[in-house]
């Protein structure tokens, strides 16, 4: 499967998100560069069919077919979309995920995944208060419970601190179970991301440079980046 967005642009002279070109595909793990607030959330709605880009497009094996985007690829941890309330515990969050899964969604179906992922002690901490690379572990983990998913696109998982090396493995780790990956970064952890690929202390799989966005000329409005909808 493999995921290309063509010069991809939303809001008035690309405000919300400048003219953008990138591409994703089974087996891999890629990095995609978007600052503020605002963008991240903007290119993952677009990159998994959840939004119209303004101009371009994005195909899916050749063919634009955003209900098959949205089948196929989950949107993980997008701010303000897809991302859990911080105050939620883990065990809540599994819950409505497992829910959503189509499997026992119990508080004792909760403890007892959790347990088999290695995270039991976990399950009354609030999601705003884990570990960076725990929380995308669980969230990714998650996503694929559901029927179908082929892909992830995980939004900003910088933002949550730490250093990028364990979430970038796990993402790393996804692609050789055989998703397409995609992860929207911002500036710092794509410097970070590249050091430490120079010196060897990450193993992605496949090259991993960054997805520069274009800047676009004239911006001036805000566009709603909920305009059409979330990861439901």
């Amino acid at each position: 499967m493999r995921i290309t967005l063509h010069n991809v642009s939303k809001g008035r002279g690309g405000q919300a998100l400048p003219p953008t070109s990138l591409e994703f595909h089974t087996g891999a793990v890629r990095f995609a560069l978007a600052e503020t607030q605002q963008r991240p959330t903007v290119l993952g709605l677009i990159a998994s069919g959840r939004m119209s880009p303004e101009t371009g497009r994005v195909t899916i094996d050749g063919d634009t077919d955003n209900r098959l985007l949205r089948r196929t690829i989950a949107l993980v941890d997008a701010p303000d979309v897809s991302d859990p309330h911080a105050d939620i515990t883990v065990a809540g969050v599994v819950g409505e995920e497992l829910m959503f899964a189509g499997v026992g969604a119990t508080p004792i179906h909760a403890r007892r995944w959790l347990t088999q992922l290695g995270f039991a002690e976990l399950a009354s901490v609030p999601i705003g208060n884990v570990d960076p690379a725990a929380r995308v572990r669980i969230m990714c983990e998650l996503a694929v419970l559901r029927k179908g998913t082929e892909g992830i696109v995980l939004v900003s998982p910088d933002r949550h601190g730490g250093s990028p090396d364990g979430w970038w493995r796990i993402a790393s780790e996804f692609a050789d179970r055989g998703y397409a990956m995609l992860v929207i970064i911002g500036g710092s952890a794509a410097v970070a991301l590249e050091r430490m690929h120079e010196l060897e202390a990450i193993n992605a799989s496949g090259p991993i440079p960054p997805l520069v966005l274009e800047l676009a000329e004239n911006d001036t409005d805000e566009d709603d980046p909920n305009e059409e909808g979330g990861l439901r």
